[in-house]
């Protein structure tokens, strides 16, 4: 029986350059896999970024958590940090703590990507914009306050089911005529007067082309179509118009104040929840004399 022999010098080279193949083998193949992992995740997430974003359901409601909403307040563009936020989260589906300015740092990788520049202007619209809540402070000494919930797409049923488009404010005291409304936003009356579902109603184009619409009014200050008004305007007072094709119709609900955000592209209106954009200018009241008026 013959012996085995070891293999000689050139059977080792042979055997050490096959496992060197081998080994490069691997290495590129799990570079390959690490590329295209990375590649499939940024295809991924860009797929967020497309020409429908503004007109989905995500988008249209504008969920922001209350940690998010504190930081907006320390920000330059609101539209533009939170814009970036909800497309590096799925919209506040995937967890990220990072603080919101380094959030912001990552738009240059969302600025390659097409739809960009029309998801920005959506963003910046919605809150860009916002300066004021449409109702004043109280004169000093009034017990006169308001609540309001995030009411978004809640049921209606006035002309048939519907989902709920806005806001309602509530005052403390259910009596017309009482709670001073004024403007949001800088901008442009757009509509002014009677509508079924609106009753008296104000609809003033902000500067970044947002559409905020007071509903429900009881009267109207010295106003009117084409007048340009300042954040801080006073517009009327809040009642309970509408829901009537007769012009005046009352009491048909408590009285508040229906607001309601819009967005036109190309043609096509788009409401938003303006509920994120109310609590983020709580806070940020005008003085109310009634001399003012």
């Amino acid at each position: 029986m013959k012996e085995q022999k070891e293999p000689g010098r050139s059977g080792r080279r042979k055997y050490l350059n096959q496992y060197k193949y081998r080994a490069a083998l691997l290495f590129l193949l799990a570079l390959a896999v690490s590329v295209w992992t990375g590649r499939l995740v940024y295809l991924s997430e860009a797929s967020r970024l497309n020409d429908n974003v503004t007109a989905s359901d995500q988008f249209r409601s504008q969920p922001v958590d209350s940690e998010i909403l504190e930081q907006l307040r320390e920000v330059k563009s609101p539209g533009e940090a939170l814009g970036i936020y909800w497309l590096e989260t799925g919209f506040g589906k995937e967890q990220n703590r990072l603080p919101l300015p380094e959030i912001a740092e990552k738009k240059k990788r969302w600025e390659r990507a097409e739809g960009w520049k029309h998801y920005l202007n959506a963003c910046q619209a919605v809150w860009d914009d916002a300066v004021y809540f449409p109702i004043p402070e109280a004169e000093e000494g009034s017990r006169l306050t308001v609540t309001f919930e995030n009411s978004w797409m809640f049921s209606r049923s006035y002309k048939g089911e519907r989902g709920h488009e806005g806001t309602d404010i509530m005052p403390s005291v259910n009596e017309r005529g009482l709670f001073p409304v004024v403007s949001m936003t800088d901008g442009i009356i757009r509509n002014i007067g009677w509508l079924e579902l609106g009753g008296w109603r104000i609809g003033i184009e902000a500067p970044r082309g947002a559409y905020i619409y007071y509903a429900h009014l009881d009267s109207y200050a010295d106003i009117e179509e084409g007048d340009e008004v300042k954040a801080g305007d006073f517009l009327g007072f809040m009642g309970d118009s509408g829901y009537g094709t007769e012009e005046g119709t009352r009491g048909k609900f408590p009285v508040h104040l229906h607001l309601g955000i819009y967005l036109y592209d190309e043609e096509q209106e788009i409401s938003v929840n303006p509920y994120p954009v109310l609590k983020y200018v709580e806070e940020r009241r005008v003085q109310w004399r009634k001399s003012a008026i």
